[in-house]
């Protein structure tokens, strides 16, 4: 089971994801942000939205290497965690 961290309990470094989901047109959806190093804009991927599964997958991928770093969630005004999902802390 992957584990997430809550985007509020803590501040991400430079190179960290957060994904963050929205309610649209009634399911929930979700896009990519990667933290960019100070002085530097953040970077946005893709400019479309996702299904939850795909946003983990797209940024478990973005996130291999020897650095890899936490993923943080961010959860939008009324959508609740799915423990289908991973866990979150």
């Amino acid at each position: 089971m992957r584990t997430y961290y809550a985007y509020h309990h803590a501040e991400p470094s430079p190179g960290c994801f957060i994904i963050r989901f929205y309610h649209s047109g009634g399911e929930i959806r979700g896009y990519i942000r990667q933290i960019g190093e100070p002085g530097q804009k953040d970077e946005i991927f893709p400019g479309e939205e996702m299904q939850p599964e795909d946003a983990f997958r797209m940024a478990d991928n973005k996130n291999r290497g020897d650095r890899k770093r936490p993923i943080f969630i961010a959860l939008s005004e009324g959508v609740q965690w799915n423990p289908a999902w991973g866990r979150l802390i």
